[in-house]
């Protein structure tokens, strides 16, 4: 097994507020433990209550007399267009944190880190195509504007799985919009988000708009109730999410909630089920199925059960499990032993609910350090079971029979969540007839498939909002109405 490393960052004692790196108010340091090997692969600062309302304040005096919601948003882009230069230039040490913390295979975390500059250049474009002011015709008055400014100040929280990409979800369309944020990092998995703070630094982002810091979650509840925060971004459990949502029900702040999942991929009988199998095997072990939208209850109809559970056991349950670093690895490590335990747990309950165990369940014997847990399959699946139902997040998939194509839909979105979903079908207008009925942000066809270039997010207790495309540029602005008596000078619209 490759020995650890310690992770690549130049501040991680310190906290990034107002353009600096600051002592935190405490002496408190978090272990950040390397997913493959346990041991320590870095120690970051313990940002405290003082903490979050420094970052705050910070961030509030930036929008509210600070040079950034000013500026255009073609100047804004031109920071994002450097910030997409220095990801690239640091995509080597992106991958190395990723790998490390969160136990993905290093070639995905290479080929995912490549894509964050060019997520930002996304964003960066938009300043010059989207409509941040719009003419209309008004019914009173000659000229009517709709204009889209952002919303302030933005506390953005991510977690621990996918950080990096996660943060470039919420931050790149917030600084367009011409927000300043407060992003609060996973105790689990903070590394990119100094990095991020590191670039930020040396491209002159101005003193406020970016505040970084990495705390546990219940000074973090203290950053979602702050007066000084206009909007909360949040992605992790559905659990979590639905108090932050109360707490910014309660003093009206605005907030994006990407939230769990229990996806479905749905099998008609005209596919082929070896394909399927195939197909939905290769995608579950991204991550180690640490994913919100992995396909993890597959539909299939009753007479056709027990050859796909063969196909799906064979092809799921004898993929490599082992070092990340190792190209041979087909699947790595889960990114903590909390969240081991929590998969051992579901698993226990599915055998003692009475669902047939297939492949998996435990850990790998041949590892004696590193969270890793065998890729893991459930037969003959009744829907209402706590592990058809629960989100795991892990390599554990749950095939669920039905009767015919009317049940599946049924079971498919008898679920609280509805976040992605698979049709599996040889006829485009079958799928597209079928995809049109389930209830879920994302609808992929013969595969496991997302896309955060048009938008990513839930219905239903999946979330509220989209990230991602157009679309996620939206929650970080407000909407103005301006109704006057002729068209300003200089505004051509």
């Amino acid at each position: 097994m490759t020995p650890a490393t310690i992770a690549p960052l130049e501040h991680p004692d310190r906290l990034f507020i107002n353009g600096d790196w600051v002592k935190p108010a405490g002496t408190g340091m978090i272990d950040v433990i390397d997913s493959a090997s346990e041991n320590i692969f870095a120690r970051v600062a313990e940002a405290g209550n003082g903490d979050i309302d420094r970052a705050v304040v910070a961030a509030r005096r930036a929008f509210d007399e600070g040079p950034w919601p000013r500026m255009s948003h073609s100047q804004r882009a031109g920071f994002l267009h450097a910030i997409a230069d220095e990801l690239d230039a640091r995509v080597t040490d992106l991958a190395h944190i990723w790998t490390s913390e969160s136990g993905i295979l290093a070639s995905d975390a290479s080929q995912g880190s490549a894509g964050l500059g060019p997520f930002f250049r996304y964003y960066a474009d938009l300043a010059e195509t989207f409509p941040f002011v719009e003419r209309h015709t008004p019914s009173q008055g000659n000229v009517g504007l709709l204009v889209r400014e952002p919303v302030g100040v933005v506390a953005a929280i991510i977690p621990w799985n996918g950080p990096a990409f996660l943060l470039a979800a919420k931050c790149a369309p917030a600084l367009l919009a011409g927000c300043t944020i407060v992003l609060k990092a996973s105790p689990e998995a903070p590394a990119s988000a100094y990095l991020f703070a590191e670039i930020c630094g040396k491209v002159g982002i101005p003193k406020g708009v970016v505040n970084v810091l990495t705390a546990d979650r219940e000074v973090s509840e203290l950053l979602v109730r702050h007066s000084g925060v206009d909007k909360v971004t949040f992605t992790g459990s559905t659990a979590a999410g639905r108090r932050i949502a109360s707490i910014c029900g309660d003093r009206v702040a605005r907030c994006t909630l990407e939230l769990g999942g229990k996806s479905a991929g749905v099998i008609l009988d005209d596919y082929d089920l070896e394909s399927a199998a195939t197909t939905i095997a290769a995608a579950a072990p991204y991550l180690a199925g640490q994913v919100c939208a992995s396909l993890t209850r597959i539909i299939v109809s009753r007479s056709r059960h027990d050859a796909f559970v063969e196909a799906l056991a064979a092809s799921f349950g004898s993929l490599r499990v082992g070092d990340p670093n190792d190209a041979a690895s087909q699947m790595g490590p889960l990114a903590t032993g909390r969240q081991r335990e929590r998969v051992e747990s579901c698993v226990a309950q599915g055998k003692a609910d009475g669902a047939l165990l297939v492949a998996g369940g435990k850990r790998p014997p041949q590892f004696d350090r590193g969270f890793y847990f065998e890729p893991t399959v459930f037969a003959n699946v009744d829907n209402n079971l706590a592990i058809a139902q629960k989100e795991i997040f892990g390599p554990v998939l749950c095939v669920i029979p039905v009767d015919d194509e009317r049940d599946a839909i049924k079971i498919a979105n008898d679920t609280i969540y509805g976040l992605n979903a698979s049709v599996f079908t040889n006829d485009i207008d079958r799928a597209y007839s079928f995809g049109r009925k389930l209830r879920s942000g994302t609808v992929g066809h013969n595969s496991y498939r997302n896309d955060f270039t048009i938008a990513f997010g839930g219905f239903k207790q999946s979330g509220i909002g989209r990230e991602g495309g157009r679309e996620g540029l939206l929650p970080f602005l407000e909407s103005k109405t301006m109704i006057l008596d002729a068209m300003p000078r200089g505004l051509d619209i």
